[in-house]
């Protein structure tokens, strides 16, 4: 069986337990259904006809380019909040990426930093707040924007007022920007979507335990971070030469058997939940 085989009933089987309980996260649900109806006929009516066309008559290296022109765009965001953070290590890295794609890759329409080991490291202003203690609050769906929580609907609020995009002058320019960065994200998940409309049984339900799990995962990783991570000291720490192999040992690589069974006992660890703000 494929994996996305294997994949796909368990996703099945997350809407089902979602449909069956009330969450408490979502107090706001009847208005929250009514937003993800109007987005979801927006987006057949609209967006996703647009999206369609574009793909048809874009060529590929043309769509791969504004993908990677705007990713720099959210770079530049994602190094903002790494340093509100205290994440240095990965501000100092998203620095050099964004130089290296900006000077050497056409104002960021090619990724040269990854083809040199210079990866992403997504943030946002929401996950900022969270890092600070800031509570999630109720589950909102937002206009265009989709799920979100009011944490995250403030995030939101604070990247269209003051990210990279919003820089760009005239306004109308940044309005265009911000229109024809939509209009090819979209067309890069179409893909996606159209898996999605296969198997989800409610997609209002599937959607938001989807993006509850998913958040709840980055803002567990951005807390247990210390309050300010330079990294490690020494890149070659968490290696030991051993002399029976004649050369550098990685402790950092378990077995088979030791991570299979690293990865149980973390999936039986309670983790410690984003607490709802008051």
């Amino acid at each position: 069986m494929k994996p996305m085989a294997r994949f796909i009933p368990l996703l099945v089987l997350a809407a089902l337990g979602g449909c069956a309980t009330h969450n408490p996260q979502d107090p706001l649900e009847p208005y929250n259904r009514a937003m993800f109806t109007i987005n979801d006929k927006v987006d057949k009516a609209v967006l996703k006809p647009v999206a369609t066309g574009y793909k048809a008559v874009t060529p590929t290296p043309i769509r791969h380019g504004v993908t990677n022109f705007f990713g720099n765009f959210g770079d530049v965001w994602s190094m903002t909040n790494d340093f509100l953070q205290g994440n240095v290590h990965d501000g100092l890295s998203t620095f050099m990426r964004v130089g290296v794609n900006t000077v050497f890759g056409l104002f960021g329409t090619l990724d040269i930093a990854t083809e040199m080991g210079i990866y992403k490291h997504p943030n946002d202003f929401g996950l900022t707040l969270a890092r600070w203690g800031v509570g999630s609050g109720p589950y909102v769906v937002l206009p265009f924007y989709g799920p979100s929580t009011v944490r995250d609907a403030a995030g939101t609020g604070v990247f269209l007022a003051y990210g990279p995009t919003a820089q760009i002058s005239p306004p109308s320019a940044s309005y265009g920007a911000l229109a024809l960065n939509l209009v090819n994200t979209r067309a890069n998940l179409l893909s996606a979507s159209n898996l999605f409309d296969q198997i989800a049984l409610d997609p209002y339900v599937f959607t938001r335990s989807a993006y509850e799990q998913r958040r709840k995962s980055q803002v567990e990783e951005v807390r247990d971070r210390p309050i300010i991570d330079l990294g490690e000291p020494n890149p070659l720490a968490k290696y030991s030469y051993d002399d029976a192999n004649g050369g550098l040992m990685s402790f950092a690589s378990p077995t088979p058997t030791a991570a299979a069974s690293a990865a149980n006992s973390g999936a039986k660890t309670d983790a410690k939940p984003d607490a709802p703000s008051h």
